[in-house]
């Protein structure tokens, strides 16, 4: 026998176009209306507005749509700065038509709820972090605040950016977004670039990862030491450590007398880390998968760590054996909220408690944040 499967809804189809009023933002950029049943994922509007919406994408889970009018406009809708962005052009940015303030705003509530809806807290909790997205210091305007592009060319030779959810090169000459030495697809992009921190100074080649905001890693490192709060002697894991951004600043606190154990599965990363730490003996970086690591080998638990995973998150799996160490003090970096929330949720069954929380708006125009 065989399961018979639910037919997919075909009550709308894409090219359908419709009135949709607005009512709230959701992660990914999107803002959520709802309309012959179905819920809506409405692209470049806001929460608030009515809009004249095109269908772009239907399955059985989910309706995508563009905002391609705008009939009742909110008080937080500005001309964009870039002509390629909107319906059917450039998919780097989201929120170019919003207003500064009122994307930190529609930040700051996509991380609440994912908090609410996945980590479990309540009102309560959440009055108590303050939580609030941070403008990091440099670019009032939003723009010019990206160190690196990736332009793309396709089989044509046509040199742009990516159509949102697509292959398809749209012929962008200018990114608004970009320092002015890498904003069109001209720039010579040097094969590597100095990257200072405080006192420290990183070389990374153009192909590795290095946070995209120019003000960004100072900001997480402060963050991180402050809530870390490592003394002398100390032993520190940093999980996921890339390049050692916060091995370097970790590490110095500890001292020769402590130990910090810098895991990353790149093996550039690992060439740059060793590189840019090797006055820190008590810094010691391994080449490795972080749970193969912890897994590998009988570790003594540390008197803390810190995670900076990728977007997809620590996972149930890993989360459950760090906490299962009963280690005193996580800090956790995290650049995707629900991922954040769902790890967050693990700890706190194994009775951790979230003491802090910043968020930093890392990424202007665009629905992405950075939160410690």
């Amino acid at each position: 026998m065989t399961r018979p499967t639910k037919a997919p809804d075909t009550s709308l189809r894409v090219g359908d176009r419709f009135p949709i009023q607005v009512e709230s933002i959701a992660h990914g950029g999107h803002a959520i209306g709802h309309h012959a049943g179905r819920t809506i994922f409405v692209r470049h509007a806001i929460p608030g507005e009515r809009v004249e919406a095109v269908v772009t994408a239907v399955n059985r889970k989910i309706v995508r749509a563009d905002a391609v009018a705008v009939i009742d406009a909110s008080e937080d809708r500005v001309a964009p700065p870039c002509p390629w962005t909107g319906p059917g052009g450039c998919g780097g940015c989201d929120f170019q038509h919003v207003r500064l303030t009122r994307q930190r705003d529609l930040k700051r509530e996509v991380l609440v709820s994912s908090l609410q809806r996945f980590a479990g807290l309540d009102d309560a909790a959440i009055g108590k972090l303050g939580i609030r997205v941070e403008e990091l210091p440099g670019h009032p305007d939003g723009r010019g605040w990206m160190t690196r592009v990736r332009w793309s060319r396709d089989d044509a030779g046509v040199v742009g950016l990516r159509r949102h959810r697509s292959h398809e090169v749209i012929p962008v000459d200018h990114c608004v977004l970009a320092e002015p030495s890498i904003d069109s697809p001209e720039a010579v992009v040097s094969p590597s670039t100095l990257r200072r921190v405080f006192d420290r100074t990183w070389e990374i080649p153009a192909s590795d990862f290095w946070q995209v905001h120019e003000g960004l890693p100072e900001a997480l490192v402060g963050t991180v030491m402050e809530m870390a709060q490592p003394r002398e002697g100390e032993r520190w894991w940093d999980l996921y450590s890339g390049a050692g951004l916060f091995a370097a600043f970790i590490g110095t606190a500890v001292g020769l007398d402590g130990r910090v154990d810098a895991v990353e599965a790149s093996a550039s990363a690992v060439s740059i880390a060793r590189s840019a730490l090797s006055d820190l003996p008590q810094v010691v970086v391994h080449e490795a998968d972080t749970a193969a690591w912890i897994s590998g080998a009988d570790h003594e638990a540390p008197d803390g760590v810190i995670l900076d995973p990728p977007r997809a998150g620590v996972g149930e799996q890993l989360m459950a054996t760090l906490t299962s160490a009963e280690i005193p003090r996580l800090v956790y970096v995290a650049c995707d909220p629900v991922a954040l929330a769902r790890d967050l949720a693990v700890a706190r069954a194994a009775g951790y408690r979230l003491t802090a929380l910043r968020s930093f708006d890392a990424f202007p125009m665009t629905h992405h944040l950075e939160t410690v």
